[in-house]
């Protein structure tokens, strides 16, 4: 049965029973016929994923894969804060009328700054060391920006990435400073585990273990219903997923390098609102 599954239920579910209410605080997500958002929580959540076993995507409910990479290819490979570069609309409710969320997310990568090897970006500065020097233990990006704060329309959620080499594998730690468990979790799972798996194929690596550290792990009030009959269905086998082995450099991925095989999952019958 898939791991993540067993994984996502045992959250939701320690959650529901021992997390903390903040009915009685003054929240900024509203909904969309603007009452306030709360949430349950649990804090400090961390999850680790073994990539060598299987494939991290939920049964319980479909996960979008295709638009999940075509999501984290936006903000890796295109480095875009621009909605019009994406194909999903999962960002429009934080973009102006150009299509900009701001400073943020593919922003802060493409930023430059100098080391004595020459100038990179963030994303270029872990390829390369990942080739040159795999040894380093500080092999990592951060979106978490102060001085770019004020300008980004969303602060990040999902704002770190630390890579570490061990013999042939590489592994990985995502810091998230707040995860809205049913609709961004698994969402969030999937696809750094497929960053994982390009970071760690161009690098001559195999990909390992992600570790996913959570600091605000929330319910939303709404979402709770939907929760507990998604976690009461069955837990089906996780798919494979198939990589495109001739890639062998990090912008020459595409949404079609990636596929799943025998995903198979119970379709989701409710509509998830989302708070903004």
């Amino acid at each position: 049965m898939s791991r993540a599954d067993e994984i996502f239920i045992a959250n939701c579910k320690d959650i529901m029973q021992n997390g903390v209410w903040d009915t009685n605080a003054e929240v900024r997500p509203r909904w969309e016929d603007g009452t306030p958002a709360h949430t349950v929580k649990k804090f400090g959540i961390v999850n680790r994923y073994d990539l060598q076993k299987e494939f991290p995507i939920l049964t319980i409910r479909r996960t979008a894969f295709r638009s999940c990479i075509d999501e984290i290819l936006w903000i890796w490979q295109k480095k875009s804060n621009n909605v019009r570069d994406l194909h999903s609309h999962i960002w429009d409710s934080w973009a102006d009328e150009t299509g900009s969320i701001g400073k943020a997310y593919g922003y802060q990568l493409a930023k430059k700054s100098k080391y004595k090897e020459g100038e990179f970006d963030q994303v270029d500065r872990v390829l390369y060391d990942l080739k040159h020097n795999p040894a380093s233990r500080r092999i990592l990006t951060n979106l978490y920006n102060f001085e770019d704060l004020h300008e980004m329309h969303l602060y990040p959620c999902a704002y770190s990435m630390t890579f570490n080499v061990s013999g042939d594998t590489l592994n990985a730690v995502l810091n998230q400073r707040s995860n809205d468990m049913l609709t961004a979790n698994n969402w969030n799972v999937v696809q750094y585990a497929v960053l994982l798996v390009m970071i760690a194929q161009v690098s001559g690596l195999k990909a390992g273990e992600l570790v996913h550290v959570i600091a605000d792990a929330h319910l939303y009030d709404r979402h709770i219903p939907i929760v507990e009959e998604v976690i009461k269905n069955p837990l089906l086998p996780a798919p494979k997923l198939i990589v495109d082995a001739s890639v062998k450099n990090f912008y020459d991925f595409t949404v079609d390098s990636f596929r799943l095989e025998d995903y198979n999952f119970t379709p989701l019958a409710a509509k998830i609102p989302v708070a903004v």
